[in-house]
């Protein structure tokens, strides 16, 4: 089978023939036919200390079963977070992190809207968003941010803003139900919010608490790192909650399988639209790596098999 690696940090992705693996206890052989390429696997092949396998969201057919398997079988379309080799033409994806795909969607639906509809609806849920509040997303075009305006409007917002790095990306964001979209360098960030959801994080910190309305939240969920003062938080009685989907998926399955449901019941309603940037063959994923790196994309960035 094919696979996509890399041998140095920051060197070339390359494609390599290796054997299919054989599924373990607990872990399902999937035949791969969309993998979703994420912004934490594009910083790792360029900052981690030694090379890592490319993982992360898979949609295919299972095609065999390890041992204690009980919920999948051979053909059934599944989808999940793989942490090992996922830019490959088979993946191994424990049966803890797997979902089914129903009929009506595509592998490529599943891999833009299952792992990053999850972040997003989580980062919501720790906003404890309430009817007619304001809320404002960074990183409003990406992969996970596209999904988060969406759901806050679900949810019953009653004013969204989209911030955005460039703003050729406004047109977008407006057309996923964005009222107002600013750029990061913007003077203003417009009338206070009642809720932040941060996928930027570094010097984004302190603008996005200062468009916190008194007694706001902001939701930080990025890998980018920064700081707050806490005088900033004091001043407006505001708030900073850090979300992490590990700890739920790890720690609160049902809650992380609710999650999931509402999702597809979102998408199947119309409610919810995974949009994608574009679909890339597994030999491009150099180029899928550009795009992100560029933070040109605008919705979710998928390799196609």
């Amino acid at each position: 089978m094919r696979r996509v690696r890399y041998e140095s940090t920051g060197g070339p992705l390359f494609l390599e023939e290796t054997e299919v693996p054989e599924p373990g206890p607990g872990e399902l052989l999937v035949r791969c036919e969309a993998v979703g390429v994420t912004l934490p696997v594009v910083r790792k092949v360029t900052e981690a200390a030694e090379p890592i396998p490319l993982g992360g969201e898979i949609a295919g057919e299972v095609v065999a079963v390890g041992e204690g398997v009980g919920r999948f079988r051979a053909g059934d379309r599944v989808t999940g977070l793989v942490f090992g080799h996922g830019y490959a033409d088979f993946a191994l994806l424990r049966e803890a992190m797997a979902s089914p795909v129903p009929d009506v969607a595509s592998a490529v639906d599943a891999v833009a809207l299952v792992r990053s509809g999850l972040v997003a609806l989580g980062a919501l849920e720790a906003a404890r968003p309430e009817p007619g509040e304001a809320a404002l997303i960074t990183a409003a075009a990406s992969g996970v941010g596209h999904l988060a305006v969406q759901l806050a409007r679900t949810r019953g917002a009653g004013r969204v803003v989209g911030a955005v790095s460039d703003p050729g990306k406004g047109d977008f964001v407006r057309s996923l139900g964005a009222d107002e979209v600013i750029g990061y360098g913007d003077e203003s960030w417009g009338e206070p919010v009642d809720y932040v959801l941060d996928a930027v994080g570094g010097e984004l910190l302190t603008p996005a608490v200062a468009a916190l309305a008194p007694g706001g939240r902001l939701v930080a969920y990025s890998s980018g790192g920064g700081t707050v003062r806490a005088y900033d938080l004091l001043v407006g009685a505001k708030s900073v909650i850090g979300f992490q989907m590990a700890r739920i998926a790890r720690g609160k399955p049902e809650l992380y399988e609710r999650w999931r449901r509402e999702l597809w019941r979102l998408f199947a309603e119309g409610a919810l639209n995974p949009v994608v940037h574009g679909e890339f063959a597994l030999e491009d994923a150099a180029k899928a790596h550009a795009v992100i790196e560029s933070r040109g994309n605008l919705g979710k960035v998928v390799l196609r098999l």
